[in-house]
């Protein structure tokens, strides 16, 4: 069902005022079907039917589940094979020499339903040891709670498993239950997760040495996307690693301090103060 023009405006007021994000015309699409679980639990028609009830709405209750029903908590294992490939046998072996006396610091924002730093935590025990454990400190950060949650219980469905995860994967770091497959204990041990929005100062564990925030940009406008990408880098040690979605565009004349890795789109290092800027790119086609 269409959603009418002054509903649809309110509802991508409340996002941008609740995440920062812009609802962007060619998604509204997927307005009914997001809501549809909202609109049986609440005997709610329509969209209109719910800005409605949003005006009564005192305590902001209904707000927040309008909220988490619209964001789009798409992941996946694994997700572009080959940039955990180039993870595991390039940068994070080379992080982990440029600070051979401490464990390595990695921040998983917008980690939706966990599966990327679980994927992270994995990684970190495929990488060559060398000269110490590679096991890497993971913080998980996502606006959404309900994700949160999800992610700090590490249950997931046969379908989410098959996503990204080798059959050698699965069996070695989860276990088979009724309803499923629960991660080990140990390996979500390796984790901590929390709430944060990326508009918000970074969390008190920055700097990192690795930094991924794949696929969350595109949801920003430009003037939005600059604050929450200044953040990001912020956040990083110098010759840190920022991971961006494959298709996701640092604007001309950005004039943050990264410089892309050639032949890995969206794979970006963070600069020595001073250094010379690198010529502005796009990070490639969308992901």
């Amino acid at each position: 069902m269409a959603v009418s023009r002054i509903s649809r405006q309110i509802l991508a007021d409340l996002m941008r005022a609740r995440t920062g994000q812009h609802m962007a015309p060619e998604r509204d699409w997927r307005i009914d079907s997001a809501l549809a679980p909202l609109f049986r639990r609440h005997g709610i028609d329509n969209a209109d039917h719910l800005v409605c009830l949003l005006a009564q709405d005192r305590t902001g209750t209904l707000a927040d589940q309008v909220v988490e029903a619209l964001l789009n908590n798409e992941t996946y294992f694994f997700r572009d094979r080959a940039i955990f490939d180039a993870l595991r046998d390039k940068e994070l072996p080379e992080l982990a020499a440029r600070a051979p006396a401490r464990r390595l610091s990695l921040w998983c924002a917008g980690c939706s339903t966990g599966q990327e730093p679980l994927s992270l935590a994995i990684l970190g025990d495929q990488v060559p040891a060398g000269p110490r454990n590679l096991s890497p400190a993971i913080l998980a950060t996502d606006i959404s709670g309900a994700a949160i949650a999800q992610a700090r219980a590490g249950r997931y469905s046969q379908f989410e498993i098959q996503r990204g995860l080798t059959m050698r994967e699965t069996v070695r770091y989860f276990t088979e239950a009724d309803d499923g497959w629960q991660a080990d204990p140990a390996l979500l041990g390796r984790i901590q997760f929390g709430i944060h929005n990326l508009l918000d100062r970074p969390p008190d564990d920055a700097p990192f040495d690795l930094i991924t925030c794949r696929n969350v940009l595109l949801y920003f406008d430009p003037a939005t996307r600059a604050v929450a990408l200044g953040r990001l880098v912020s956040a990083l040690t110098e010759g840190g690693v920022l991971l961006l979605g494959s298709g996701e565009t640092l604007e001309s004349g950005h004039g943050l301090p990264l410089a892309p890795r050639p032949g890995l789109p969206g794979l970006f290092v963070r600069m020595a103060i001073g250094a010379a800027q690198p010529a502005p790119r796009r990070a490639g086609g969308r992901g």
